[in-house]
């Protein structure tokens, strides 16, 4: 595809709907991850970028409009500017949590004057919605030329649950960037823990995700490891230090002093760049996701440790069940120091277990790879932007590509 005539960049456009760096949140980054790969893919990618109090200087060009979260206004304005721009596709990123209204409702009025074919992701689908919930996910999926889900059990969940029809539903993975090439001991000197057993768990820091659980089942470790150091990456979550300061991580930090565990647990207390990310999964030996919530259906982090090759420890959300099914790592009970215990020790026992899920991991690796990811955008934003733009419009069900594996089952 030509990208260039006559000095004009002539590469059609792809506007994101979303937060958007510098805001610090994993959909935001996601976001900017999936524009960099699609560009990459002969997409120039712009941005509408969502949840602000008020308008920002925004560092990043691309941005092209604002959206103040509880401003009905920006989302119609927003729908309007893009019906008379050259953007031929729209991709939405859906979370409830980053737009108006209740349980994030504003979204429907954009979708419903928005006259460009929509690509929406759904970064949530709930097995248990409240009535709000579904009726908000069903509007949007209705309004969407196609839909995006990065599990296949969100696809099941969308038929069953929500009573949408699927086969304009894709299953993409979620991406995650190479592994640093470099060997997994020079990744330990680099950090200063040479010798070390690196147990890690990256991302904003909140009480879903369930640290302290790690934190208790450490004792037993280090009984039989007891070069064993766990790593807690990332700072608290911005809205979540906005609202209790940094009462969680205090709390952790004290039952680390109860357990004796001051050599065992070191907290990185900023946030991490994707160099620093890309470092720490390299010199990691088990990743670790202890989340709370049974319900979650993607997890950057644990997408971002399989492309690592790291071997994982899990509490068995959706996503993880699906993604962990047939290895790659270990599923736990949740809120139980005990099953972790026991899973880190059995991995650290046995070094043929951690070698054939280290062997799993690196296979899943490519398929997670944000230059197979891009691809697949890219391939079914260039899909769409062929259809007629119609309210309620559903797209055939053939394959977009050798990238995008559609998982509606009947």
């Amino acid at each position: 595809m030509s990208r260039k005539s006559n000095g004009i960049d002539v590469r059609p456009e792809v506007a994101f709907v979303s937060t958007y760096p510098p805001t610090e949140c994993g959909l935001a980054t996601f976001t900017q991850d999936v524009l960099n790969a699609v560009e990459r893919h002969g997409w120039r990618g712009l941005v509408i970028s969502a949840d602000h109090e008020d308008y920002i200087d925004h560092p990043d060009p691309r941005v092209i409009y604002q959206i103040r979260r509880e401003e009905m206004g920006d989302y119609v304005e927003a729908a309007e500017l893009l019906n008379r721009s050259q953007v031929r596709v729209v991709s939405l990123q859906h979370e409830y949590g980053i737009f108006g209204g209740e349980m994030g409702e504003y979204i429907i009025p954009f979708l419903r004057r928005l006259e460009v074919p929509v690509v929406t992701t759904l970064h949530t689908v709930v097995p248990r919605p409240t009535d709000v919930m579904r009726d908000i996910l069903r509007k949007v999926v209705l309004h969407s030329n196609a839909v995006v889900v990065m599990a296949t059990t969100a696809v099941h969940l969308l038929r069953e649950v929500y009573e949408v029809p699927t086969d304009n539903v894709y299953v993409i993975p979620h991406g995650a960037p190479a592994p640093l090439p470099i060997a997994q001991q020079e990744a330990k000197a680099l950090i200063g823990f040479s010798g070390r057993t690196v147990l890690s768990t990256f991302g904003l820091v909140s009480r879903g995700k369930g640290l302290e659980y790690v934190i208790r089942a450490l004792p037993e470790v280090v009984k039989q490891f007891p070069n064993v150091v766990y790593l807690i990456l990332g700072e608290t979550h911005p809205k979540v230090r906005a609202r209790e300061g940094e009462e969680y991580r205090e709390m952790l930090m004290a039952e680390v002093e109860r357990l004796g565990l001051q050599e065992h647990v070191v907290f990185e207390n900023r946030y991490l760049s994707l160099e620093d990310i890309r470092l720490y999964l390299r010199a990691t030996d088990l990743y670790i996701t202890p989340y709370l919530n049974p319900d979650q259906i993607t997890s950057g982090t644990l997408a971002y440790a399989l492309a690592a090759g790291c071997v994982v420890i899990s509490t068995p959300y959706l996503y993880a069940q699906e993604v962990l099914a047939d290895g790659g790592g270990m599923l736990v009970e949740f809120r139980n120091p005990d099953s972790i215990a026991d899973a880190i020790l059995q991995l650290l026992s046995d070094p043929m277990l951690m070698r054939y899920h280290r062997a799993v991991a690196q296979k899943k690796a490519a398929m997670l790879n944000w230059d197979a990811v891009g691809r697949a955008y890219a391939s079914l934003f260039e899909r769409m932007a062929r259809v007629p733009t119609h309210p309620f419009s559903v797209v055939p069900s053939s394959a977009v590509s050798e990238f995008i594996h559609q998982r509606a089952v009947s």
